[in-house]
């Protein structure tokens, strides 16, 4: 393996020490994750492409498929760095028993609610942006009058700005739910403008999905509905989002939905083809065009797609849209499919890898560099040299033990990494019980010897 040099990049101290910190405990960062970054171009090149489409109004949905610990979870995140940085909204979601596509007991809004918690813009990049989205266009608005010489203190302010307000959320009435959702959203601009905190703070639970009946809703609202944001009718306001997103100056809205394997994991048939048949329709609205604007992205495992029991595979619909074409067995892959399957890293790659993170750790912990790039490369060689690692081994493993090595490194001065290195050599074959216990062995063997020749003779008298 050939050592790969890199250019020195100097990151924040706050987001290095999140960045390790995450990585130690095997869990993917929230910010930091391009710092990192080794090789997946191919993936990232088809999913930035993806994210094009939503700019230009389109609607994508992609699956990327992997062993738990490949890189799901990181590459989703790192995409998610890349449009915030690219100016889109973005939505992130893990799914859990709690948390679903569909169900009763509000498994599907506490997805939707989980989703808009983690709204996040480039300006609020870590989640809870719903008043930074709004706050900016109301300022947008009234930097737009001002340039009238409209100010908000001149009579005209108000009118205008209603006007110009629902001029916008008109475009909003023709989806499902468009007209609450343009009418509360409405409300909660002009309560800005007039500085009427309350109304706004009914307006941001009414679309966060807070409210749990209608006349809850009307209640605290102070105006009519005509529902509110449940497990039936979540997906379309996330379209309606979509919309707004572009409408107000973002390039369009991108969501991350991982865990996915939670919904194989459904144990329940009617429950687990309900969740399958929300996906069938995110799926089919994002490639018939009926969701402008929108980029949807699911993690799971190779399970969650593939199993002809329970997976996403056992539903013909799915199975017919997201299974393999027959150039596949010949080898030949292609990216631009709904399916990205992550491929095992290169030996390179992680080599580049390690060898990051070495001094990443480094300059976090503000010592000298303790491996030299023939130790990382020892330390690859080591954990790729035990039995079925070339094939099972994952980038989390390998993170998780190197970091260990390193912290141990810093804290015990006096230890060596040849000395842990021998931990990860693949241990010596068993020795023979000969060896271990001679006397019963030649014991064994006399009667072996013996037990042999009346077998002999035996058969000589027949």
């Amino acid at each position: 393996m050939a050592e790969i040099h890199e250019n020195e990049v100097k990151i924040p101290k706050r987001i290095l020490r999140n960045l390790i910190t995450s990585l130690t405990a095997g869990v993917v960062p929230r910010t930091g994750a391009p710092y990192i970054a080794i090789g997946r171009r191919a993936e990232i090149a088809a999913l930035l492409e993806s994210l094009e489409a939503a700019a230009d109004g389109s609607a994508s949905v992609r699956f990327l498929i992997g062993r738990y610990g490949s890189g799901k979870s990181f590459l989703l995140q790192l995409i998610r760095g890349y449009a915030l940085d690219g100016d889109y909204l973005c939505m992130d979601a893990d799914l859990s028993p709690e948390r679903r596509l569909s169900g009763g007991n509000g498994c599907g809004l506490a997805t939707y609610r989980e989703l808009l918690r983690n709204m996040a813009s480039k300006a609020s990049p870590d989640g809870g942006a719903l008043p930074v989205v709004l706050s900016r266009y109301y300022t947008m608005l009234a930097t737009a009058l001002a340039k009238e010489e409209i100010f908000p203190e001149d009579p005209r302010f108000a009118p205008e700005m209603k006007k110009r307000i629902y001029t916008l959320l008109s475009e909003l009435e023709g989806g499902v739910g468009g007209f609450d959702f343009a009418r509360v959203l409405g409300a909660c601009l002009l309560s800005e403008a007039n500085g009427e905190e309350e109304c706004r703070s009914a307006c941001l639970r009414w679309l966060r999905g807070e409210f749990s009946t209608k006349s809850e809703a009307r209640g605290a609202l102070g105006f009519p509905v005509g529902g509110i944001i449940d497990d039936s009718n979540w997906y379309d306001y996330i379209k309606l989002w979509a919309v707004f997103a572009r409408r107000i100056g973002y390039r369009g809205l991108l969501v991350l939905v991982d865990e996915c394997v939670n919904l194989y994991k459904i144990p329940n048939r009617i429950a687990r083809e309900s969740n399958y048949e929300k996906l069938l329709a995110i799926f089919n609205d994002a490639l018939e065009g009926r969701a402008p604007g929108l980029c949807v992205f699911f993690g799971g495992t190779a399970q969650f797609l593939e199993d002809t029991r329970r997976g996403l595979f056992s539903y013909e619909a799915l199975r017919s849209r997201l299974a393999d074409s027959r150039f596949a067995e010949r080898g030949y892959t292609t990216y631009t499919s709904p399916v990205i399957r992550l491929r095992r890293l290169s030996d390179n790659e992680l080599l580049a890898l390690i060898t990051r993170l070495c001094r990443l750790h480094a300059e976090l912990y503000g010592g000298e560099v303790r491996l030299t790039p023939a130790e990382c490369e020892q330390f690859l060689t080591l954990m790729l040299s035990r039995t079925g690692a070339q094939e099972l081994v994952t980038p989390r493993e390998m993170i998780r033990d190197f970091l260990s090595l390193l912290d141990i490194l810093r804290e015990n001065p006096e230890a060596t990494p040849e000395e842990l290195f021998r931990t990860l050599r693949p241990a010596a074959p068993p020795q023979e019980e000969e060896d271990r216990f001679p006397e019963a062995s030649a014991e064994a063997k006399n009667t072996e010897a013996k037990n042999s020749g009346n077998d002999f003779f035996f058969n000589l008298k027949m």
